[in-house]
């Protein structure tokens, strides 16, 4: 660490803050307090004021801090703290210390997303060295991995105690190219009361494994129904996409099944109306399940609920954000992605938005988990560019 003249915190490459926030084990199941304290007390060192959206229990929080002008609507700079488990992967080092070898940093997060989170706090003091006319805010969030939850407390206090933001820079793993348009993740969970019986007396029981084959069924109907929606070449695969993910029921083999549940997933692009789904999937269940299970077991049931939704993302092409992203990148296509990502919930919010970030999606989430410094130099350069851009 060394300070450097005339400014009044430390300064770190982009390379030394990862390896800090990696050490950092912000597995989405655990708190990421003690990561978002050191960024609260990196950005005090350099005179800016952060301000926390904490969880009820404390255990969490997002931080939102501007650096410029406080009454001008600036650029969020979005990134989220916490990371997928690494259990069950089999990695060649310590995921939670960050190692160098042959240009590339490996650990868990160095792609998603630690090192665009680094970037933007190493830029921190050449934003404060600008006199901005445009504000530059920093808005990390926690929990985005389990459905971009924690960022939505943090968006419900623009306007009111935080500032809404004139547009928003999402820094997940784009190998810094510029994207417009991503698929939307929308969830359900079904659960299905029957009747136990022994299963030689199966006619006294309702089974609920046989009723979710049955709606399990309808929802492959509505699968291929979403693969005939028109294509879009810019997705991959270029349709909606419709799972069942998860699936338990029942207690022994000689018992009829008095419960199931699964879980569904759609990944919807931009324009697909999901509730239409869950609407049809509950006019099914009414209609073909449970006058049949009812007239056995008056008390069967069968509860759809929707787990999460995040919306899809498509940026209005006109939005400055969106040229201004260009700009920045020296590039002249934006792309769209299958991923899902906090953009769709900054646009609903009132701060339109683009996904440009360092880093690989291919390695994100996997085993020795990796950035290549070179993406590391180009989102420096990047928020170089957007701070003289700032200043303009």
């Amino acid at each position: 660490m060394a300070r450097a003249a005339g400014m009044k915190g430390p300064r770190y490459s982009p390379a030394e803050l990862m390896a800090r926030l990696v050490a950092f084990d912000t597995t989405s199941h655990k708190t990421n307090i003690p990561l978002i304290r050191f960024v609260e007390d990196y950005l005090i060192q350099h005179g800016v004021a952060p301000t926390l959206v904490p969880t009820n229990d404390g255990a969490k929080a997002s931080l939102f801090a501007t650096i410029g002008p406080q009454d001008v609507a600036g650029v969020a700079l979005s990134g989220h703290t916490d990371v997928v488990p690494v259990t069950g992967q089999t990695w060649d080092t310590d995921p939670f210390t960050m190692v160098e070898r042959d240009g590339k940093y490996y650990g868990r997060g160095t792609s998603d997303m630690k090192g665009f989170l680094a970037c933007v706090l190493a830029a921190v003091p050449d934003f404060k060295s600008r006199s901005l006319k445009t504000p530059l805010h920093i808005a990390f969030s926690y929990d985005e991995e389990v459905g971009c939850t924690g960022v939505r407390p943090m968006l419900a206090e623009f306007g009111e105690r935080l500032p809404r933001p004139r547009m928003a820079i999402v820094g997940e793993p784009t190998s810094m190219r510029v994207v417009d348009a991503h698929k939307g993740p929308v969830r359900w969970l079904v659960e299905i009361n029957g009747r136990a019986a022994h299963s030689s007396m199966a006619h006294l029981g309702v089974n609920a494994i046989a009723t979710a084959a049955s709606l399990i069924g309808e929802l492959q109907r509505i699968e291929d129904e979403l693969k005939r929606w028109p294509p879009d070449s810019r997705f991959d695969p270029p349709y909606p996409t419709l799972q069942v993910t998860l699936i338990d029921g029942g207690n022994a083999t000689n018992i009829v099944p008095v419960s199931c549940r699964f879980q569904f997933d759609v990944r919807a692009m931009p324009g697909l109306d999901t509730s239409q789904i869950e609407r049809r999937l509950r006019a099914f269940a009414e209609t073909q399940c449970l006058p049949d299970m009812q007239r056995v077991a008056p008390e069967a049931s069968i509860t759809i609920t929707q787990a999460n939704n995040v919306p899809p993302f498509l940026a209005d092409a006109s939005a400055d954000v969106v040229g201004l992203a260009l700009q920045l990148t020296n590039q002249n296509e934006t792309f769209a992605v299958s991923y899902a990502t906090e953009a769709g919930l900054f646009q609903a919010a009132g701060a339109p938005s683009v996904v440009c970030g360092p880093g690989d999606i291919a390695q994100a989430h996997t085993a020795n988990e990796w950035i290549a410094a070179s993406e590391l130099d180009q989102c420096m350069a990047f928020l170089h560019r957007l701070a003289s851009w700032a200043e303009s």
